[in-house]
């Protein structure tokens, strides 16, 4: 979708109107519905094609934004003209122009059966459908000097967004903080640490398998992936992505504050859900220390399988300079000599062998680390985002409540005076205006230590969604060793043969 901005002064009343029917949770616009009210148009199916590669941002729903842009271009195209970005480059002066939908019954309630049809207490997501959420990649980009030190920069890519962005190590700090400030109550996992001097390379691969897992598990969270600020992260293409970030996303408010299942928190919360959560804890508590400890032993294993290929390389080496020995025919050795020179052959032959094995004993470590230790990290660290979040819920949301009524404070003195132009800014009004909506709400801490609970609940179920991960290592696991333990038993009895004949 073009970034391309859309003045909140230029929007007609009948944008919003369209918004309101079509996302009755006032939160993004589901695809389907979006599509069925292109149909109201009655433009040609070229033309709504036209009109849909524009707006869609490949995730499956459309932002407020994002549907504003699909009607101005639809009413455009309504006056014959062709659909295409530079129609929506016009002066704040100008107001959008309105398109013909006709009736919009069907598409209310399309909206409202796919809004009522997902149970809030339900993740109802399989591990594969938590993967098909997106796909990202983070490599390390050749080092940039500044005048004093070495930055260190990462190649952020995501499928969903179909982005490639660049990104330094206080860009990921940035988007943490802002993620835990909106999201108190969800699963957010931890950064890796800073190191200032003395970053060698394993260090940085180390942080950069973290980044790519602290990455993963966010861009692949039922809500927290929706939200506006993980979509600027993987899409903003400025300089100085930690300070715009901030600056964009700083008023933005809590989950509970914008949430429309915050007025309904204590019925989503059934009576035993407080021993119920401790019962859950324990659980959990018990299958992160054993994946823990399962996760050091996967590291033993590639470690040695890493020195079992050094050593092998090594015997091969050896061999080889033996073999190699220029002396030739020695007269003191006497019948020695040939016994020697026939031996120096057959080293040449397992020298060879021995290097196939370091070989196949590097590529073990290679698959042990990568299907086998990696995703017990990734499980490792949701189930630590876990144990984190539920200290946090222990010691209580008085905090976050006033907090959120600072902000509330903050709102009113402002009196909505004026945002930053663009899609963004836009973005962060409409959560200001739903923060408004339902004052009441907010000021109700009973009503937000529910809605904790209830999103305790609904990480709980994620965690135990991810679980599955661990039945596809074990899988690897006992396929990797016998695989390696079969391949190599084969190479030493050729070792053998060779050497004997």
């Amino acid at each position: 979708m073009a970034s391309t901005d859309l003045s909140f002064g230029s929007i007609p009343a009948f944008y919003r109107e369209v918004y309101e029917k079509c996302s009755p949770s006032g939160g993004n616009v589901e695809r389907e519905v979006f599509k069925s009210l292109l149909v109201k148009s009655q433009l040609s199916s070229s033309i709504l094609s036209q009109i849909w590669e524009l707006v869609d941002s490949k995730t499956g729903y459309l932002t407020r934004s994002g549907l504003y842009k699909g009607l101005a271009l639809v009413a455009f195209a309504q006056q014959g003209k062709q659909p295409s970005d530079k129609l929506l480059e016009i002066s704040e002066s100008q107001e959008l122009p309105v398109p013909v939908l006709g009736d919009l019954t069907e598409v209310v309630l399309l909206a409202q059966r796919m809004h009522k049809g997902s149970n809030p207490s339900k993740l109802n997501l399989t591990y594969t459908d938590i993967c098909n959420l997106d796909t990202i990649e983070v490599n390390l980009v050749p080092e940039k000097k500044g005048i004093f030190l070495k930055h260190v920069e990462y190649q952020v890519t995501s499928k969903r967004f179909n982005s490639v962005v660049y990104r330094r190590y206080n860009d990921f700090v940035s988007l943490h903080e802002l993620l835990l400030a909106r999201f108190p109550y969800r699963l957010i996992p931890k950064l890796p640490p800073k190191k200032i001097v003395g970053a060698d390379s394993q260090f940085l691969e180390e942080r950069r398998r973290s980044l790519l897992r602290f990455l993963t598990l966010i861009a692949r969270h039922p809500s927290v992936s929706k939200d506006p600020i993980v979509q600027f992260f993987f899409t903003f293409t400025g300089e100085e992505t930690q300070h715009k970030i901030r600056e964009v996303f700083r008023r933005v408010p809590d989950e509970f504050a914008t949430s429309e299942l915050s007025s309904q928190a204590k019925e989503l919360v059934p009576p035993e859900t407080l021993t119920e959560f401790a019962n859950s804890r324990d659980q959990i508590r018990v299958i992160l220390s054993g994946i823990s400890r399962l996760k050091n032993i996967a590291d033993c294993l590639a470690i040695r399988s890493h020195g079992y290929a050094v050593d092998m390389a090594e015997l091969g080496t050896q061999l080889n300079n033996l073999a190699n020995e220029p002396h030739g025919t020695n007269a003191w050795a006497t019948g020695g000599s040939t016994i020697w020179n026939d031996m120096k052959k057959g080293f040449h032959v397992i020298s060879k062998e021995f290097s196939l094995l370091s070989t196949r004993a590097l590529q073990q470590a290679v698959i042990e680390e990568s299907m086998v230790c990696e995703r017990l990290n990734l499980l490792l660290d949701i189930l630590i985002a876990h144990r984190v979040l539920c200290e946090r819920h222990e010691r209580g949301v008085s905090a976050d409540h006033q907090r959120a009524l600072s902000t509330m404070l903050s709102l009113k003195k402002r009196q909505m005076q004026g945002v930053i132009r663009g899609t963004d800014a836009d973005t962060v009004e409409h959560l200001e205006n739903k923060m408004v909506a339902q004052e009441t709400v907010i000021a109700n801490v009973e009503l937000r230590n529910a809605f904790s609970l209830h999103c305790l609940h609904m990480e709980t179920q994620l965690v135990h969604a991810h679980l599955e991960i661990l039945a596809t290592v074990l899988q690897s696991l006992v396929s990797v060793q016998i695989r390696g333990h079969s391949e190599w038993i084969i190479y030493y009895g050729n070792s053998l043969r060779k050497s004997g004949n």
